[in-house]
């Protein structure tokens, strides 16, 4: 899964066993998503994982990460709350989508994290993203 940590987007996720690959499958899905097309970036972008075998593999890192011109971040081991923003989004895709269904099959499992990921970016609150404006104090009224 791939996270715009300013707007919390869900920009590319996939699913599968097959760990490198689907890391790569993620991260592609997200370029394409945010630039259009799949490219070197033109501005600094960075990465920010944590330090699983995947995201530290040499094909992830330098075959893909380094080919498309992003810098990778990784977080200190055994601090999660360096990746808060990550931990919290799949807290809530477990809570609110995985552990209220009994899926049948890995498809079936797609379709409906997908459902629930489109759900999160387009209609989904976002607590700590609410803005509400102050209310100007009576006696400052006009």
């Amino acid at each position: 899964m791939i996270i715009d940590c300013c707007t919390r987007e869900i920009l590319g996720w996939r699913l599968s066993a097959n760990g490198s690959k689907t890391a790569e499958a993620a991260l592609e899905e997200a370029l394409i998503y945010r630039l259009g097309a799949l490219g070197r970036v033109q501005q600094p972008l960075a990465l920010r994982s944590d330090n699983g075998l995947v995201f530290s593999s040499r094909h992830y890192n330098t075959g893909t990460v380094k080919a498309y011109g992003l810098t990778q971040e990784f977080t200190t081991p055994y601090t999660p709350e360096q990746n808060g923003l990550v931990e919290r989004f799949f807290r809530s895709l477990k809570e609110e989508c995985i552990w209220l269904h009994r899926f049948e099959s890995l498809g079936q499992t797609r379709v409906v994290i997908d459902r629930w990921i489109r759900y999160y970016n387009e209609e989904r609150p976002h607590q700590s993203l609410d803005y509400v404006a102050p209310r100007a104090h009576p006696a400052l009224a006009a």
